[in-house]
């Protein structure tokens, strides 16, 4: 099942509520929100207290990805703030296993990021235990980055290593995605993208419609 994931970094923070409203009744699913510290990458963001402003005016799944340091300090708040799943940067977690289990043992779906340079066979191992890999097509931190051409590869990669196994893990896929390359990236294997420029800068409902529009002659095909 193919899946929007607009981006909230993208949205006008004057009018967040609005927004977020806005692409759910024209048909996103999910509303991806980055948390960031500051150290991990080099931006701020926002953290618990808008998201859980937010989980009063949307019933859409909550997929916050954890650009921080040791995100499993963060797991019990980011759950009483309303988050559904949860994604972790392999990169930020000393102990990965042990971060994917908190968040499994919370009762939330558990995924794991990989920056553009980060091989995808680092999740070999854990790739059992989770419910979606993020494939970040630019290194994290700013929103508006153009699109890395290799991340196709590594999400060819990941289907591979999922289907070999008989996984039905989703694949996401995170930074320069447009309704222009979303085929390219469906085709290699991913199932969730996430839109922030593309979906908030000008009509975000006709923009949603237009990722969706692409999603609907992709499982025509299928």
């Amino acid at each position: 099942m193919l899946k929007l994931a607009p981006s909230l970094l993208a949205a006008d923070f004057k009018r967040l509520e609005e927004q977020v409203q806005t692409v759910e009744r024209a048909g996103a699913e999910y509303l991806h929100l980055d948390v960031m510290d500051g150290a991990f990458v080099p931006s701020i963001s926002f953290g618990m207290p808008v998201i859980q402003s937010l989980r009063s005016c949307t019933g859409l799944v909550f997929d916050v990805h954890m650009m921080v340091e040791e995100p499993g300090r963060y797991i019990q708040d980011i759950k009483a703030a309303g988050a559904d799943l949860i994604c972790v940067h392999q990169e930020a977690c000393i102990h990965l296993d042990r971060t994917v289990n908190q968040i499994k043992e919370a009762g939330l779906k558990a995924a794991v990021a990989l920056n553009p340079a980060t091989p995808v066979s680092t999740l070999e191992n854990i790739l059992p235990e989770l419910d979606m890999v993020l494939i970040m097509s630019v290194n994290p931190g700013f929103g508006g980055q153009k699109f890395i051409p290799y991340a196709l590869d590594k999400v060819r990669r990941v289907r591979a290593m999922a289907d070999e196994r008989g996984l039905e893990t989703d694949i996401q896929v995170d930074g320069g995605v447009t309704a222009e390359n979303a085929g390219a990236l469906i085709q290699a294997g991913a199932n969730v993208l996430v839109a922030g420029s593309a979906v908030f800068k000008g009509d975000a409902a006709a923009n949603v419609r237009r990722f969706l529009d692409v999603f609907a002659a992709w499982e025509a095909k299928a």
